[in-house]
């Protein structure tokens, strides 16, 4: 006699989240709204000093 087949579904059935679509929904979150303008600005401040107008930011030589 044939033993009886169990299907095993992993998770809820739901299709799993991509990573793009994860970290949107992460940082549209009002919980990390604090955490993302702080990267933000932490971004745009690298960026200016980076550029050529960081430059003017030096005392004159």
């Amino acid at each position: 006699m044939a033993p009886n087949q169990r299907i095993v579904h992993s998770g809820s059935g739901r299709a799993q989240k991509g990573f793009v679509s994860t970290v949107y929904d992460e940082a549209t979150n009002p919980e990390n709204k604090t955490i993302v303008r702080s990267l933000l600005i932490f971004g745009a401040g690298v960026a200016f000093l980076h550029s050529s107008l960081g430059e003017f930011l030096l005392p004159p030589m």
